[in-house]
């Protein structure tokens, strides 16, 4: 009797609760009422009003409301703000009540925005509150404007954060500052345990306080932290000391910053050096902080170009575009002297712990401005060698919060910019010279004899396990320092270079993934490789980045259009380095998926069937746009996949002409170890449809292993698809439960008897269908009686 006892006695109380509340209300909504034109309203309801006032002293009424009957709190729940509705939610779960639908009712009220079509939504809870987090960190969103967002017992970022899986940073970095700043400490403590990707989108210049804030973010949420894949997209112009920073974050690689705070994790007591002017200060300018190991790279490459420049512009003739004045001039107005600057001594790009020479004081830049000015005024112009003009990019105006250049600090900023983005504008022939010495820093060699100081020097910590880059120009410095980590960072699983411009880098990549597959632990197990152009024709490649990691799983690559080795009429197409690409037989991966598109092009068959052959534990296999001499060298990769892969369960062609491979599909569609075919806009009944289809048909009845077949793009008809539906008539031993007939050109008649001959069958649900955009709109309730005809068979999408 205690239990009905309790219940009565929560009802009472609650009863009590809402008298009060009505009264209160009612007077509250007397005067409106009488001034009404149309007439007083009608009051709300008395369980409506209590349960405004609940939500209302929530501070007050927690632990009863949680004590309430599911029916009583399902009733309330609709009416409390978004702090209590989260906080109840366990309780909920426990009386059998499910809070979806009113965060789901949030989101579309709130937020005002639909997913996307292809995300499955399993937590309305957790989407709303990660997409709140972030809106309140940007300040996009006002939380006074709504009572359900405001609580002034509750910090909108703290109370949000532990929902963040996936932080987004933008621009000018907004949000890093605020998130290390004291009095969000528990807000980064709690990121740093649920935080799992950190993704940078639009990137543009920040200034050294956003990227010092950026250094602080990045040691707590990866180094101390649970982040495990960081993402770059869409960066057109990459700063190169900001990339370099986020890359060596990413791998591990920490050394606190001039000034900063010490970490109280990690408990570091230094804050770090002063800028030392004999570490290339002279390049990263007098307001600039000291760079890092990995960071004082670009800088140290930048210097040995400039060295290399200076020597070939003392041999080079006269007719060029600017002067050795202008070049005086200009390094002039950015406080750079020009003979120091055009020649380097070693000791400014000396590794640490080398000791200056007291005997090699450094010159003031006044003097050095003075004596250059002089000199080159007394040389005549047509003898003075003349180097190429550099261009200069200017920082994004109009931003809030954009540091502002005054006085002479901004010469010096300047210049930093000058030096640093230049590093991107590649000339010809400069890019090999600097590769070659590169990749032998790479094969093992001291990385000091370019400047190089070791990464060793700076405090290994925890690293991340996916590195995206998308759409991230990579100039020589930063493809460089990008392969000088990976040739060491065991810890990275997935690893995408998405149409980053690599050129020839693309030889100092697959050098560091040979180190980098020779180290002890490596776990990188998935390559996600896509460019515009490669030095490397695309099946050449393929063979080089499966000899490099023969443990890998996973490898999808695109280029989109041939390299210059594909066509021989070129001249000076000189081949790739020899242990690039051997002529030695691949030995036996561990791949499982090969995703391949090619550019235009027959593609040769034997370098195919040479990688197939080797990969005898592929389970899926998707070609996009191959093409290949003739039918015989399709079947030839037929015969391959047939003999050697015998593990294959999916295999999917994309934009591939195989109108005159209609044997070889047939072939395929025998094959009973496939399980899921592909032939996506392959052109496949363009000949001979009316014999081909009977062919393919009883092909497939007879097949009883393959599960799916897709078909888009390969305009199949009316009379195509009632071809089809004898696959699943009662004389057929098929198993096929999912069926892709997209953009077909079916007609809604068509697809009611296809709809029809199911019926007469009586066969049971096959699964899926898939009808994307088909001809469906033509008859809109003919289709509509074909789709309501179908759902008793199967699935059908998209439900008109």
């Amino acid at each position: 009797m205690a239990a009905p006892e309790a219940w009565r006695a929560r009802s009472c109380w609650f009863c009590e609760v809402a008298a009060a509340t009505t009264m209160e209300a009612t007077s509250r909504e007397a005067a409106p009422a009488k001034s009404s034109a149309s007439g007083p309203s009608a009051p709300p309801a008395l369980f409506e009003l209590c349960g405004r006032a609940v939500s209302a002293h929530m501070g007050v009424l927690e632990s009863g409301v949680w004590a309430l009957p599911g029916p009583i709190l399902q009733s309330i729940l609709p009416l409390l703000n978004i702090y209590y509705l989260e906080r109840i939610e366990e309780t909920a779960l426990k009386k059998g009540l499910s809070t979806q639908a009113i965060w789901r009712r949030l989101w579309d009220e709130l937020m005002k925005t639909r997913p996307s079509s292809l995300e499955s939504v399993t937590c309305w809870r957790a989407k709303f509150m990660e997409a709140f987090f972030s809106h309140v960190l940007r300040g996009t969103i006002d939380v006074s404007s709504d009572r359900r967002l405001c609580d002034q017992r509750f910090s909108p970022l703290l109370h949000s954060s532990r929902h963040v899986r996936q932080l987004t940073i933008c621009n000018m970095l907004q949000g890093a500052t605020e998130l290390v700043a004291e009095p969000n400490r528990r807000v980064l403590e709690t990121l740093a345990s649920s935080l799992h990707t950190l993704k940078f989108r639009h990137l543009l210049f920040s200034d050294v306080a956003a990227q010092q804030s950026l250094r602080q973010l990045l040691h707590q949420l990866i180094h101390h932290g649970a982040v495990s894949q960081v993402s770059l997209y869409s960066w057109p112009v990459p700063e190169s000391a900001l990339f370099i920073l986020i890359l060596t974050m990413s791998a591990g690689f920490w050394q606190p910053g001039p000034g900063g705070p010490p970490c109280r994790l990690c408990g570091e007591a230094s804050r770090g050096r002063a800028p030392s002017r004999d570490e290339g200060s002279l390049l990263l300018g007098s307001r600039r902080p000291r760079r890092d190991a990995a960071e004082r790279c670009a800088a140290a490459l930048m210097a040995s170009r400039r060295k290399s420049e200076a020597k070939q512009t003392a041999r080079a003739a006269p007719a060029t575009r600017v002067t050795r004045r202008s070049t005086q001039e200009s390094l002039i107005a950015g406080g750079t002297d020009p003979k120091r600057d055009l020649h380097p001594p070693a000791t400014s790009y000396e590794a640490p712990g080398t000791n200056r020479p007291p005997s090699a004081p450094a010159t003031t830049s006044s003097a050095s401005a003075s004596s250059s000015t002089s000199s080159s005024k007394r040389a005549p112009a047509s003898a003075a060698p003349q180097p190429k003009p550099l261009k200069r990019f200017k920082r994004a105006a109009g931003k809030k919060g954009a540091r502002t250049r005054q006085g002479s600090g901004a010469e010096s900023e300047d210049l930093y910019d000058f030096v640093f983005i230049v590093a991107g504008e590649k000339e010809d022939g400069e890019e090999m010279e600097i590769g070659e010495v590169a990749c032998g820093a790479l094969d093992g060699s001291d990385p000091s004899c370019l400047g190089l100081p070791a990464l060793e020097a700076s405090q290994r910590f925890r690293s991340i396990s996916t590195l995206e880059l998308f759409t991230v120009p990579l100039s020589t410095e930063a493809a460089l320092t990008l392969c000088h980590l990976l040739s060491s960072w065991v810890s990275l699983e997935s690893l995408t270079l998405s149409y980053n411009g690599l050129g020839s880098n693309i030889f100092r990549l697959l050098d560091s993934l040979r180190a980098l597959s020779g180290q002890a632990g490596c776990r990188l197990r998935a390559l996600h490789l896509s460019d515009l152009f490669s030095p490397l024709p695309i099946l050449e490649l393929t063979r080089a980045i499966v000899r490099a990691l023969p443990l890998l799983r996973v490898l999808s690559i695109r280029v989109d259009h041939p390299s210059q080795r594909d066509n021989p009429a070129v001249p000076g197409n000189a081949g790739p380095p020899t242990h690039i690409i051997g002529e030695e037989e691949i030995p036996e991966n561990c791949l499982e998926q090969l995703e391949m598109g090619f550019p235009r092009g027959a593609q040769p068959a034997p370098l195919l069937c040479s990688v197939l052959k080797a990969s005898g534990s592929l389970q899926q296999l998707s070609l996009d746009s191959a093409t290949f001499a003739s039918p015989q060298d399709f079947g030839l990769v037929l015969q391959t996949l047939k003999e050697y892969n015998l593990a294959l369960k999916r295999l999917s062609f994309h934009d591939m002409n195989l109108a005159d491979c209609q044997s070889e599909v047939l072939f395929l569609l025998q094959n009973l170890t496939l399980q899921e075919i592909t032939f996506s806009f392959c052109r496949l009944f363009e000949k001979r449809p009316a014999q081909f289809l009977p062919e393919m048909v009883a092909a497939m009845k007879g097949n009883s292993t393959l599960k799916g077949l897709r078909l888009p793009g390969n305009r199949l008809g009316n009379a195509g698809l009632l071809a089809l539906a004898d696959v699943f008539s009662e004389d057929s031993s098929s198993s096929l439960c999912q069926l892709d007939i997209s953009s077909n050109c079916i007609k809604p008649d068509g697809l009611l008897e296809f709809a029809k001959r199911l019926e007469r069958w009586g066969r049971g649900a096959f699964g899926h269908l898939r009808l994307f955009q088909n001809w469906l709109d033509q008859d809109a309730v003919t289709a509509r009686e074909a789709i309501r005809r179908l759902r008793a068979t199967c699935h059908v999408v998209p439900r008109l």
